[in-house]
């Protein structure tokens, strides 16, 4: 295929910013509550089982890729009628589905918010129990289990897993979820109703630059999960530590985002387009998945200089050996 300049009418040129774009949502949704759970508790089946599992996140967003891969080659292969409906703001289809897709989403991390919240309780309840000398190792692997919604809800499938690459077929059933298709369909319709007499070999450039930047955080969330399984699982403090501080921070972020959305919804139908609610409600939630990183390093970093400097597991091992 010789490369050449594809354009999109009115909406310019069908290039770099928009292939960008596709990555950069990739990349994002790999640091979705649901992928670190399941790639999370998916590594530490199999370590506890004496293996080195560095490529379960590799195969999961494999999997998970497959259905966003497959639903955009059928979008590329002829139903172009929904085009001009989600270009146009004013039409019947955009205030459904931006209504209804918003709500969905919030009152869905909202779920996630306050299941990981009550394993969180959970967890805080064990390391307490452990300051006190009464580590209950199964009292966590139980809290621990409970992380996710689609996590919960595949949990058969995910205990069934021997190998990293049996987590493939898992990964496609997360694929189902509303919102990577929505995000990855969206994004092929923004182009507006010109992309779709683009060749359906170009508007496939978009799935695959979206599934290299789930691809490339997946596996290095499932590396960065096996070294710190493998530092966690020496000693039960690190354990508890590690997974406070992992579950603290799917709180946070399912109800931070949860709640924008809320307020958007509100700021919308009632028209308020002043003072602090407008301000939330106008968040773009681009801009606030790049916050999420950025409170993910700075959390981290912060719990390790804790880790250190409060000098946790020297004290945890005085209280053991008196």
């Amino acid at each position: 295929m010789a490369p050449r300049q594809y354009e999109l009418g009115a909406t310019g040129v069908f290039g770099v910013g928009l292939g960008v774009t596709a990555f950069v949502l990739g990349m994002r949704h790999a640091f979705d509550a649901d992928h670190i759970a399941a790639i999370d508790n998916t590594t530490r089946k199999l370590m506890a089982d004496g293996q080195r599992p560095l490529s379960v996140g590799f195969w999961f967003s494999l999997g998970h890729s497959t259905i966003v891969f497959v639903l955009c080659l059928l979008l590329s292969l002829g139903v172009r009628a929904l085009a001009g409906a989600v270009e146009d703001d004013s039409s019947a289809l955009h205030a459904a589905t931006g209504l209804i897709g918003t709500s969905v989403s919030a009152v869905f991390l909202y779920l996630i918010g306050i299941m990981n919240l009550v394993v969180l309780v959970g967890i805080v309840k064990v390391f307490r129990r452990m300051r006190r000398g009464e580590f209950d190792e199964a009292a966590l692997e139980r809290q621990l289990d409970n992380r996710g919604f689609m996590n919960r809800l595949l949990r058969g499938a995910t205990k069934a897993v021997r190998k990293p690459w049996h987590i493939y077929p898992i990964g496609v059933l997360f694929g189902l979820g509303f919102d990577t298709a929505t995000e990855i369909s969206l994004l092929v319709l923004a182009g507006g109703a010109a992309a779709f007499s683009l060749p359906w070999y170009a508007i496939l450039v978009l799935p695959i630059l979206f599934a290299a930047g789930m691809t490339l955080f997946d596996t290095a969330d499932g590396c960065f999960m096996n070294y710190a399984y493998g530092w966690a699982f020496s000693k039960p403090v690190r354990k508890i530590y590690y997974n406070l501080i992992v579950t603290a921070l799917s709180v946070a972020v399912a109800l931070l985002i949860g709640t924008i959305e809320v307020i958007s919804i509100i700021t919308e139908r009632f028209g308020i387009t002043t003072g602090p609610l407008a301000a939330i409600g106008s968040l773009s939630l681009d801009y606030v998945g790049y916050a999420v990183v950025a409170l993910f390093v700075l959390t981290w970093l912060f719990a390790l200089l804790v880790w250190r400097f409060g000098r946790i597991e020297e004290r945890w091992a005085v209280k053991q050996s008196l």
